[in-house]
């Protein structure tokens, strides 16, 4: 069995496919250039099950349409991973949601048009951020909430962009699939992740600057001691190993057919994430910010329990990982 992943060098990303490789699927990874084919077809050691083709532009309606079209027969199921993650851009609509609705719209286009009975499931990474309302910062959030983000509010800002990218394409996959009933076959379930923290795939990834929600754990570690931390960073979390497998766990699970599954444990703020460091890492104290265990984690504004139950596995807490977080960032300093 195939799937295509798109966006294969991103962080999720990685993960899935070494899921994906263990099970026995073969994999075929699109990239944006040679060059960052070679770097993954090293990382997972030149495996015979993993290949790529070059996609350079999603936001061109036609991207995917020779990827489709030179894997017909052989793709049984796509994760589209493939979107921009920034909230910073010159222009909001073309470099943020133009992209990621047109590589969303062209995709399902392409196997409409060259793979229409082959692919069987159609699994998107979408986001929390599809589901928030940024003018009700205290709403709950559950399965069924969406982002009423306008095309226009959008463009107001960064987080608006981010925001409303992921909205506009995850409801572009489910309009595609009612207006497409008898004409495709494939089902569809989105992945909408929290905060997203953990291991990257690689440990030679750890170096360097990390992904934006990475860079929260990492930045505590090497913030000086008489820093103060930033209260304003709080929210829900979730393993990036756990939205892996979700994924994964999509492609076969009839149950999760037609779901929005949130993935969310539970919620944190900064200073969980500094006690944990002065807890589990003696080395580090003096070094960074005091623990205080006064600070409580802001309240659930995430209900996902029908999610937890259609998954049916426990997902990591948070203190193991950090603990795998920092394990891997300070390997790799003393490298």
């Amino acid at each position: 069995m195939s799937v295509l992943v798109t966006g294969a060098t991103g962080y999720i990303a990685l993960h899935v496919i070494d899921l994906l490789l263990k099970e026995n699927y073969r994999v075929i990874g699109t990239v944006r250039s040679k060059e960052k084919a070679a770097k993954l077809e090293k990382q997972f050691n030149y495996n015979k099950d993993l290949t790529f083709e070059i996609v350079e532009d999603i936001a061109n309606l036609s991207a995917f349409d020779h990827v489709i079209k030179n894997h017909a027969n052989e793709i049984n199921y796509v994760i589209h991973m493939a979107s921009p993650v920034t909230f910073t851009a010159d222009d909001f609509e073309k470099d943020i949601l133009i992209p990621a609705v047109n590589g969303t719209k062209g995709i399902l286009e392409s196997i409409k048009q060259y793979a229409p009975k082959s692919v069987k499931k159609f699994v998107i990474t979408s986001s929390i951020a599809a589901m928030m309302d940024l003018t009700n910062p205290t709403a709950i959030l559950t399965e069924q909430s969406w982002n009423p983000t306008t095309w226009e509010q959008a463009q107001e800002n960064g987080i608006a962009a981010y925001s409303g990218s992921k909205k506009f394409a995850e409801k572009a996959a489910w309009n595609f699939l009612e207006e497409n009933k008898g004409i495709v076959d494939f089902k569809l379930t989105t992945i909408n992740p929290v905060f997203v923290f953990g291991p990257q795939k690689f440990d030679e990834d750890a170096k360097g600057k990390l992904n934006s929600s990475c860079e929260i754990i990492k930045e505590a570690m090497f913030a000086p001691t008489e820093s103060e931390i930033d209260k304003s960073v709080f929210g829900s979390y979730v393993d990036v190993r756990d939205v892996a497998r979700a994924h994964v766990c999509s492609l076969h699970n009839d149950e999760l057919t037609g779901k929005r599954l949130i993935l969310s444990n539970a919620s944190f703020t900064k200073q969980n994430i500094v006690n944990i460091m002065n807890k589990r890492f003696p080395q580090l104290k003096g070094k960074i910010a005091p623990a205080d265990n006064s600070e409580l984690p802001q309240g659930g504004r995430v209900h996902n329990e029908k999610t937890k139950a259609l998954l049916g596995y426990i997902f990591k807490d948070l203190e193991e990982i950090v603990v795998d977080m920092a394990d891997q960032i300070l390997k790799v300093q003393e490298q």
